[in-house]
């Protein structure tokens, strides 16, 4: 089913509260996140998205803020961090 909603965690390079403020942010203004919570004790950022927000999106997003994603997954499973330009 195409139109459910998925989980998407990041694992996130991140060594100080403006790091996790600036995935905040970013996550914050991006449309389509249901709801996201980030830690920067465990280094990851948790989204969930509604159906019509993609993986990708969401990667693109977070390495906008120029921090390492260093893993990523969907629903649990684990996706290529990769970005094909």
């Amino acid at each position: 089913m195409a139109d459910q909603e998925h989980t998407y965690k990041f694992n996130v390079a991140m060594s100080c509260s403006g790091c996790s403020g600036a995935v905040n942010r970013v996550l914050g203004k991006l449309e389509g996140v249901k709801s996201y919570e980030v830690s920067l004790e465990n280094k990851e950022a948790v989204v969930v998205a509604e159906p019509g927000l993609d993986y990708e999106t969401v990667l693109k997003t977070i390495k906008k803020t120029g921090k390492k994603v260093t893993s990523g997954f969907v629903d649990g499973e684990s996706r290529s961090i990769e970005i094909a330009e």
